[in-house]
């Protein structure tokens, strides 16, 4: 006995439901279907990261990545690149389109802006910048050379004093807080006695 049913079950289904049902099924379904394609371009290395590296590759090329190739590049602490990378991500995120089809909607949506403007934050401070990181990091350096604070240049014993007195701090704190817990315990153990006394 074969069954033979009047009509496709799937799309009778869909008739049924409500046309606002049917279109946040569609949205999650694109949603799922885009995220999926990302997933694969990033795993495969063709994600947003490499095209962007790409395009500054292509700019290297034609020779548009940097105005200033005359001056030597200073070597500039990790520190100040991402403080940078920092900055530059608040103004591409507040320079990049509101659409909500562009990113989703609500806070998703938000989240997706934002990685996206932290990636292009990333990029730009790692290929140079803008310059703040080297101002911040010039000025600093001749802040320490003009008040003779600190030397520009540690040596190998001075890195060793720094450490054996942050070794010595350490070990005090430690030796105070086992005092501590030691004191404690003679406490705890002087009132179980007058406890066991009464």
């Amino acid at each position: 006995m074969a069954i033979s049913p009047p009509s496709d079950l799937v799309l009778d289904v869909v008739q049924a439901a409500s046309p606002t049902d049917v279109q946040a099924a569609q949205e999650k379904l694109a949603a799922n279907r885009a995220a999926f394609a990302a997933t694969s371009l990033a795993e495969n290395g063709n994600g947003f990261g490499a095209s962007v590296d790409a395009l500054n590759s292509a700019a290297t090329q034609a020779g548009l990545s940097n105005a200033n190739t005359h001056v030597a590049p200073t070597k500039v602490p990790q520190v100040y690149r991402k403080f940078e990378a920092m900055v530059l991500q608040n103004f591409v995120k507040n320079m990049l389109p509101t659409s909500d089809t562009l990113y989703g909607k609500g806070s998703a949506g938000e989240i997706w802006k934002g990685m996206m403007a932290e990636q292009l934050g990333n990029t730009l401070a790692k290929d140079g910048g803008v310059g703040i990181a080297e101002k911040m990091y010039q000025e600093q350096v001749s802040k320490m050379r003009n008040t003779g604070a600190i030397n520009s240049a540690t040596d190998e014993n001075d890195k060793k004093m720094a450490l054996s007195a942050i070794t010595d701090f350490q070990r005090k704190t430690l030796a105070a807080t086992e005092t501590d817990s030691d004191d404690n315990n003679t406490v705890a153990a002087q009132d179980a006695l007058t406890s066991k006394k009464a």
